[in-house]
């Protein structure tokens, strides 16, 4: 294996600040910014918008979309039209 061209495989936290989750993953995430974690010990920290404890797939919170598409669309709209002149 060759040297210095694989990145650092460190310890690192996400936050997902949508639902104030924290998460210690390992991960070559590089990042200037550190936390002091419950354990004392200081680790790199990264921010998230969305992750499996906020995104609706995973919370059960998915709406399904029932539409049978834009023809069907179109026909349950305008086909009472199609055969008049």
């Amino acid at each position: 294996m060759k040297k210095s061209i694989h990145p650092k495989y460190r310890t690192v936290i996400f936050h997902d600040t949508s639902v104030d989750e924290y998460f210690v993953v390992g991960s070559t995430l590089t990042t200037d910014r550190t936390i002091t974690w419950k354990d004392g010990k200081e680790y790199p920290y990264m921010t998230l918008d969305t992750s499996s404890a906020s995104h609706p797939f995973y919370t059960g919170k998915q709406r399904v979309a029932t539409t049978e598409g834009r023809v069907a669309d179109f026909s349950r709209r305008f086909g009472s039209m199609i055969g008049k002149k």
